[in-house]
């Protein structure tokens, strides 16, 4: 039992199926109540998807676990309604410092640029974005969510996957069109399916500590690479909500883990750091092992694996979570379309190229992260502290300080769904690029660009004037809607005023749009569900767009 938090005991309910002894076909089954397990479920069921979730549990994770939510996961939350919950409960935060013994080296900014709607992270305990997942999942309708239900068995075949569930009542036979592995690191749908995940194992290990206390550092993430509190060794701090901070010690590959719990063993190293005076409370202790490691493919059939069950990484960087939700994001619409026979099956094969892009390129930070904190050899570590006492003073020493290169999306500019650029652009929103976020308004009211995207095809089309828009061309980007994927086609403006009473018209009230997005009088943008650039042009052309969009959905054969 956590001092600053009560944790909710979900009510089981026995199945129907059990209860009748019917067998009973489920379009999609996710398994895990996790963050990326909720969030898939949820992105599905507003979609208009019936989803079974199924978890072994009844309450939310123990402990913090996951803590930085990164500004790309807060758009995603956003978009499946739970996003102002979390930010309103999370410590945001933008400023990370690192500390080599007792000097601060290297200071960095997450978001620069004025005019986004979402920081650029917060830290917020895991149990309470469950919570909130959990919430949000029982207002939808179609969304069964089912505690106490543990998978035994999961069986592919051709046309879906049949499971067998045990509950307190004894166990069922449930079949599923499609089955959503969410289940975590140790996933036990891998381990039936006899799938591997490959990848490395990092010899060291790091004791996390949830620590109650009244303390005035600033909000900020603090890092030191061998402080005087904790010689030859690293040590992080965050704050969370409720006064909670977390603090990683470094322990060593030698270090025995359960003996390192041990409130005796805790509480001297938190002292050591604190100061003897500063009051505080242990709220939860925990040790962990890095790993770096992912599964070869993300789909087997109609199994498809999301998060921690896909890919692992070491926490620092705050990788884990943030990918598995984009893993959500980025598999959920194209399981739609494939369902609805609006794509093909061989859509799917792109979110495990995708996702496996970014595993891989998280993968690569996250390994080079824990070989700068934790090096094996003298010369490792002669080098890691030559960079730290230059870095102070020399910016190229700076670019080479790494105590976690935290968490962004995933530029997806290979991705064969892409529509490779005409004409010359400026600016970072390439084909595959995650959309940047700006202030638009839209009949009087001001809101923000990615709350206004998402969750279907839509072409932007900038025009200086939204009076210039003739007839024809008005009717050509109607059109759109009746395409076999259908496309909103939106007029973006600096000006505002009156366009063409049948499309919808969005101001750039602080001309960011057109600064990210290298605008002038025509420029077209395609943009995925996922809120990815599909394409863009300098002028709109109905045809062009209806190519990118087969393209985007694999519909090109």
């Amino acid at each position: 039992m956590l001092r600053t938090y009560e944790y909710p005991k979900y009510e089981y309910s026995q199945p129907p199926e059990q209860k009748s002894g019917d067998i009973r076909r489920c379009p999609v089954v996710v398994v895990g109540a996790g963050p990326v397990g909720l969030a898939a479920a949820i992105d599905l069921a507003q979609s208009g998807v019936s989803v079974i979730v199924l978890d072994d549990d009844d309450t939310v994770s123990v402990g913090s676990r996951g803590v930085c939510y990164a500004k790309r996961t807060l758009e995603i939350l956003d978009r499946i309604g739970v996003g102002d919950a979390s930010v309103a409960k999370g410590v945001s935060w933008n400023v990370g410092r690192t500390f080599f013994r007792k000097e601060e080296v290297y200071n960095f900014k997450l978001l620069s640029q004025a005019d986004h709607k979402r920081p650029g992270m917060i830290n917020l305990q895991q149990y309470y974005l469950e919570e909130y997942e959990v919430r949000r999942a029982r207002e939808l309708a179609n969304l069964d969510l089912r505690f106490l239900n543990k998978v035994t068995s999961a069986t592919p075949r051709d046309d879906g996957v049949v499971l067998q569930v045990e509950t307190p009542d004894g166990s069922y036979t449930l079949q599923t069109d499609w089955l959503i592995a969410a289940d975590g690191a140790r996933s036990a749908i891998r381990r039936m399916l006899d799938l591997e995940v490959e990848g490395k194992i990092f010899s060291d290990r790091f004791l996390i500590t949830d620590v109650l206390m009244k303390a005035d550092y600033p909000t900020e993430r603090w890092f030191w690479f061998d402080p005087p509190f904790h010689p030859g060794q690293s040590v992080l701090l965050h704050r969370q909500a409720d006064n909670v901070w977390r603090i990683d010690f470094q322990l060593g590959w030698q270090a025995d883990p359960e003996e390192e719990k041990k409130p005796e063993k805790v509480v001297p190293r938190i002292k050591a750091m604190l100061g003897a005076d500063r009051e505080f409370e242990l709220e939860w202790v925990s040790v962990y092992t890095f790993q770096c490691r992912r599964m070869a493919d993300f789909r087997h059939g109609r199994v498809l694996f999301a998060g921690d069950a896909a890919h692992q990484v070491s926490p620092f960087g705050a990788r884990g979570a943030n990918s598995g939700i984009q893993d959500a994001d980025n598999l959920c619409w194209k399981l739609k379309l494939v369902m609805d026979g609006r794509a093909p099956d061989a859509l799917l094969d792109t979110y495990s190229e995708e996702r496996g892009f970014a595993a891989d390129e998280n993968i690569l930070n996250s390994s080079r992260s824990t070989d700068f904190m934790t090096p094996k050899s003298a010369t490792s570590l002669n080098f890691r502290n030559a960079v730290l006492g230059l870095a102070r003073d020399h910016a190229f020493a700076r670019a080479l300080v790494n105590s976690g290169r935290l968490s962004v999306p995933s530029f997806l500019t290979e991705s064969r769904l892409n529509t490779p650029d005409v004409a010359a652009f400026a600016g970072d929103m390439e084909p595959g690029a995650p959309m940047d976020d700006a202030p638009i308004e839209e009949d009087g009211k001001v809101g923000w660009l990615l709350d206004c995207v998402g969750n279907r095809f839509m072409a932007l089309v900038f025009v200086e004037d939204p009076a210039s828009v003739g007839p024809a061309q008005a009717r050509a980007m109607c059109t759109l809607a009746d395409a076999p994927v259908p496309v909103e086609a939106v007029l973006v403006s600096p000006e505002g005023g009156t366009g063409p009473a049948n499309l919808r018209l969005w101001r750039d009230c602080a001309g960011r749009y057109a600064g990210r997005y290298d605008t002038r009088a025509g420029t077209t943008y395609l943009v995925r569900p996922d809120q990815h650039v599909a394409a863009r042009w300098r002028a709109f052309d109905a045809q062009a767009v209806r190519t990118a969009l087969a393209r985007a959905t694999g519909n090109t054969e």
